[in-house]
């Protein structure tokens, strides 16, 4: 299941496809949550994989870690913060 699908999209006569906006889950930071420091080669998708099983999922960590210049590489030395797989999957599935 990705994030896309469960969009609400309807057919307008006349404009083709509309998308309606999804808002993105808040997941609340918890003592479970596992800090990590990045290493030279991480990568939102590969992190995302590893913890969730997913690389799709790599948007939760950067929203859950405030990244907004978003490139799924990240720099060596950057502290995130992972989200517990069970809140993760709760609050998404």
């Amino acid at each position: 299941m990705g994030r896309y699908d469960n969009i609400n999209i309807q057919n307008k006569i006349g404009k083709g496809l509309v998308y309606y906006s999804q808002l993105l889950p808040y997941i609340e930071p918890s003592d479970s949550d596992i800090l990590i420091i990045t290493e030279e080669e991480d990568r939102l998708d590969i992190l995302a994989n590893q913890f969730y099983g997913d690389p799709n999922l790599w948007w939760v960590i950067a929203l859950y870690n405030n990244l907004t210049d978003i490139d799924l590489k990240l720099e060596a030395g950057l502290q995130l913060r992972m989200p517990n797989r069970s809140s993760v999957v709760t609050r998404l599935f």
